[in-house]
């Protein structure tokens, strides 16, 4: 099964370069199957990480940023896969 997780944080005003940096340099307890690191408007970071696991397996999980990088406690979401399309 291929389990992936969601990492969603937003930074304090002005502060998405330091975020997405800061999130780029975190190391996990793993080398997941892929990882992707993405930043949107409003400086917010997403960083998904897939894993060859069960569902409720207990796989490394980026930490928390210092709370004057973020406006609020980071967002967690766990996801299994149901397959892939390709165009």
């Amino acid at each position: 099964m291929t389990v992936t997780l969601m990492w969603e944080a937003r930074a304090t005003p002005g502060r998405g370069a330091e975020l997405l940096a800061w999130a780029r340099a975190q190391t996990l307890d793993g080398v997941p199957l892929r990882r992707e690191t993405f930043a949107a408007p409003g400086d917010r970071v997403l960083v998904l990480t897939w894993w060859d696991a069960p569902y409720d397996a207990d796989l490394p999980e980026l930490p928390e940023p210092g709370s004057d990088l973020v406006t609020r406690q980071v967002h967690r979401w766990r996801f299994a896969s149901h397959g892939t399309q390709d165009r």
